[in-house]
């Protein structure tokens, strides 16, 4: 479940910003607790460029953002509520790092 609601994260993500980010965007999931019939989600989204935070911040804050629809579609998968908090963090050259393509999990 960990590992489809970082790519829910991340598609919504992608979807929202369309070509002004590249596919330059990871998820990690910090936490994932299920409580009862509520799920509580937390995730950093990283991104390589300062200029790109601004953007995914900017998208997942609108009403219909990527928070939003993500949110919405692991309710619906995962058949209980979920709480989704994120944060957009810039970790420069992330793709070229060994080490962190193999903590992402890629």
């Amino acid at each position: 479940m960990r590992t489809l609601a970082a790519e829910m994260i991340r598609e919504k993500i992608l979807h929202q910003t369309y070509e002004e980010v590249p596919y330059s965007v990871a998820v990690e999931i910090d936490e994932f607790v299920e409580e009862g019939k509520l799920a509580r989600i937390s995730a950093t989204v990283l991104v390589e460029r300062e200029s790109h935070k601004a953007i995914v911040i900017g998208s997942t804050r609108e009403a219909q953002g990527g928070r939003t629809d993500a949110r919405r579609e692991m309710e619906q998968i995962f058949g209980m509520k979920v709480f989704l908090q994120l944060w957009v963090k810039v970790r420069e050259a992330w793709r070229e790092d060994e080490h962190a393509l193999t903590e992402l999990g890629y």
